[in-house]
Parts: structure tokens; C-alpha cells; sequence
């Protein structure tokens, strides 16, 4: 535990900040004078942005280790604060979000995750590994869930920022405490990798689960919650504060249920009740009744995060982990910065709840595909 004690530092800081700036960044685009398809063009540029910075990082991490590349990432983020603070123009403002790579979402894609869950594969094997990302996950969650209801209670945008800033400053402390080292020697470039073949087939699943999760990121249902129902910045802070807490509260189900169920019936299960769920929130017919389907979701939604990234750190061999971490989350960022921009669209020309029909139907193709792919794959006897 000792070896994950700074990731798990650094994660809490982090998602602290994205859950507010994921509800205060759309909210300040439309002050700012953007509109639906500019706030959705925002959100795919900022994952745009995350995907290039997963692209980049994979390298350094492998060659110099952690500590070095999370600290170049600390260093952005520390830029991206200092712009949002000295800034109001809109594109300067997007500019500052592609920088620090900050969340839109609910959960977390891009290099910190991609660096920090092949730190915590490392440190502990079998069903403990499972449980190790269990509580990684939780703690973002429930600091995500702090960071939202600080919306309301934050004394305006340059308060939030402020704090952006100084967790720039707490993760770089956290990550000097990781090895300066790498923690195992760099795979030549040329050396071909044995697990090439599963790694693209779970790249190209999980880019469509994205894809589909691009319709119904945090920011835009933030959005859709304020521009359909009204929903200001206290109700919106309060509203993904009791998400992000429900959400933190069902990773402590997924290790149990993995240990009984395995890790591939466990996501494919748990994220097919929520995607159902999902479709249901677009014909709510009051703010009241879209919050709880909301919360429903979110109960169910994310047991698949720690079961998956434990599902792909088993099925590679050590050597390879860098390889799956970063290809399946650049794939994933990849494709789910294609939808946001749809969704500003889809939102604006058809209809407000449109984005939460193709997000949950393309997502419940995902689990039916996810489980006929690789139902037969044999984990390690110790994997789930």
C-alpha cells in the first residue's frame, strides 16, 4: 500500500477539482456567450487534448518511469489553472481545459489514469488487485462528489480556479514521493507484443463504449439539466455531489462481486441495468424525475471501471501492461471525443434527450459484444 499511497494522494486531489470543473465549465461558456455546439465543441477539444497527452506520455512512463511524466502532468495542469485565472475569453478558457486535461466526464480517461493503474497492477496481484483499484476508484468518486457540491458553496469561478491551482501543486508533492526510477526495464521498440491481438480487440470495445458515453459526459448533462429543467449551479453541485457519492458507494460492491461472479459478468451485468436507466433519463418528464433516474444509473454505471482495468491488467503479461494501459485508454479518449460535439447538435436541431437514447443503446450493443468476445478468455486462476 505504501507504493500507491502518493497515486491515491494525487487521484483525490484531482478529481476533487474535475467534479467541480466539470459542472462550472459549461456553465461558464454559456456566460461566456457560447451555445449548445460550442459547448460541445469544447468538450470534444478538451478530449481531443487528453487523447494526445495518452499518446505521449506512454514512452516516458516506460522509459524513465512514473514519477518524471506524472510531474510533467502536474506541470500542466499548474499552466492550465493559471490561464483560467487570467482569462474570459471563451476559447482561452477551452485552451486551459485541453492543457490541464480536465475531466468532463463523471469518471476519468486520459495519462494520469493511464500512468496510475499500471503503478497499482504492480504493487499487489490477484483478487487484492481488484480491490486496490476498487478503493483508487472510490476515492476519486468521492472526492469528485466533494468537488461538485463545492459549486455552491465557492464564493465565484476565481475561488474554483484558485483551487485548481493549488492541487496542481499538491499532486506534484504527492508524485515526488513515487521511484524515480522505472520500474522495470523499457520493451525494445521492435520487439513485438504477444498480447497484440487482445489488446487492439479490447481497444476497439471499449472505443465504442466511449464513443457512446461521449452523448452523456457530466458536463453535458450538466447542460441538459440547466438548460431544460433550470437547474442552476447550487441544485447542479448538489445534484452530482449525490451521483458521485452513490457512484462511490457501488465500487465497494464491484471486488466482492468479481471474487463470486468474475470480473467479465460483473461489467458486462452491472453496466447493462445502468445503460436501461440511461435511455429512460431522456423522457423524464420533470427535473425531479430525471435526478433520480440520474442517481439510479449512477449506482450501477461505474462497477465496471476497477473490474475492467483489473480485466485488462491480467490478460497481458507485465511487459505489456504500459502497452494495454495507454493503447485502450488512448482509444478510448479518441472515441469519445467524436460524440460530445454530435451531442450539441443533436440537442440544438432534434431534441434535448436525444444524446441519451444513442448513448444507451450504443452501449448496451457494447456489453452484448463485450461478453461474446471474450466470455471464453481464460483469466489467472488468482485475476478476479
Amino acid at each position: 500500500m505504501h507504493g500507491v499511497a502518493p497515486v491515491f494522494a494525487a487521484k483525490t486531489v484531482r478529481t476533487f477539482c474535475y467534479g467541480f470543473l466539470g459542472v462550472v465549465l459549461p456553465v461558464y461558456l454559456v456566460e461566456l456567450g457560447m451555445g449548445a455546439v460550442g459547448v460541445g465543441t469544447a468538450v470534444t477539444l478538451t478530449l481531443m487534448a487528453s487523447a494526445a497527452l495518452t499518446w505521449a506520455v506512454r514512452r516516458p512512463a516506460e522509459r524513465y518511469g512514473p514519477r518524471p511524466a506524472l510531474l510533467g502532468l502536474a506541470a500542466l495542469t499548474a499552466l492550465a489553472a493559471a490561464l483560467l485565472l487570467t482569462t474570459r475569453h471563451p476559447w482561452l478558457v477551452i485552451a486551459a481545459a485541453m492543457i490541464g486535461n480536465v475531466a468532463v466526464g463523471s469518471g476519468e480517461t486520459g495519462p494520469f489514469l493511464t500512468i496510475e493503474q499500471v503503478v497499482i497492477a504492480r504493487a499487489m496481484s490477484g483478487p487484492r488487485r481488484t480491490t486496490l483499484l476498487s478503493v483508487y476508484n472510490l476515492l476519486g468518486y468521492g472526492a469528485a462528489a466533494l468537488g461538485a457540491v463545492a459549486v455552491g458553496i465557492a464564493g465565484g469561478y476565481d475561488w474554483l480556479f484558485l483551487v485548481f491551482l493549488a492541487g496542481a501543486a499538491a499532486q506534484a508533492l504527492a508524485y515526488w514521493g513515487l521511484p524515480a526510477f522505472a520500474l522495470r526495464e523499457p520493451r525494445h521498440r521492435r520487439e513485438p507484443l504477444a498480447s497484440a491481438p487482445l489488446i487492439r480487440r479490447m481497444a476497439l470495445l471499449f472505443a465504442l463504449d466511449s464513443f457512446a458515453g461521449g452523448f452523456v459526459l457530466q458536463s453535458l448533462v450538466a447542460y441538459f439539466l440547466h438548460t431544460r429543467f433550470g437547474l442552476d449551479l447550487a441544485d447542479l453541485g448538489l445534484t452530482f455531489f449525490a451521483a458521485q457519492l452513490l457512484t462511490a458507494a457501488s465500487l465497494l460492491l464491484a471486488a466482492p462481486l468479481a471474487g463470486r461472479f468474475g470480473l467479465l459478468p460483473t461489467m458486462v451485468v452491472s453496466h447493462l441495468v445502468s445503460n436501461v436507466v440511461l435511455i429512460a433519463i431522456a423522457f423524464a418528464p420533470t427535473a425531479g424525475v430525471a435526478v433520480v433516474l440520474l442517481l439510479t444509473r449512477q449506482l450501477f454505471s461505474q462497477m465496471d471501471v476497477p473490474t475492467r482495468q483489473a480485466f485488462v491488467m491480467a490478460v497481458v503479461e507485465d511487459r505489456e501492461r504500459e502497452a494495454a494501459a495507454s493503447t485502450t485508454n488512448l482509444a478510448r479518449t479518441v472515441a469519445q471525443s467524436v460524440t460530445p460535439a454530435l451531442t450539441g447538435w443533436a440537442m440544438h436541431a432534434v431534441a434535448p434527450g436525444l444524446p441519451f437514447v444513442l448513448g444507451g443503446g450504443l452501449k448496451i450493443v457494447y456489453d452484448v459484444l463485450l461478453w461474446f468476445t471474450f466470455r471464453h478468455i481464460k483469466l489467472p486462476d488468482d485475476a478476479s
